[in-house]
């Protein structure tokens, strides 16, 4: 039996309805890990094994709101641990340049020789 991720997409109008959504979500059988994505926190991300997506789906627009699958993809056992975003020199990389604008500039986060990443728990200010 393969993992699967599925994507979710619910009308949440609150809090209390995304986290209404969430219990449903987690406590659908075969249901291991949910999470929530998108811009708009909109979008359950499911982890699972023998997960019926369109039940869930009817279950989340009866409860919840309208409700349609995104997606429905199988997971591979061996899925690779996420690579920190590259911090150069104390300085972390910002917001992705595109060519047509001009070059962002980098996010400082060590000022005045301070080790501590906060600005306001530096002794030294």
């Amino acid at each position: 039996s393969l993992q699967q991720k599925i994507v979710i997409k619910v009308q949440i109008n609150c809090n209390k309805c995304r986290s209404k959504a969430m219990r449903l979500v987690a406590s659908a059988e075969g249901v291991d890990s949910v999470a929530v994505e998108g811009e708009d926190k909109d979008q359950l991300v499911l982890v699972g094994d023998g997960v019926d997506p369109a039940d869930l789906t009817c279950t989340l627009r009866k409860k919840v709101g309208h409700a349609y699958i995104v997606k429905v993809e199988e997971v591979k056992a061996t899925t690779q641990p996420e690579k920190p975003p590259p911090v150069v020199k104390g300085v972390e990389v910002g917001w992705p340049c595109y060519s047509s604008y001009p070059p962002c500039p980098p996010v400082v986060f060590y000022e005045h020789g301070c080790s501590t990443p906060s600005p306001y728990s530096c002794p030294i200010m």
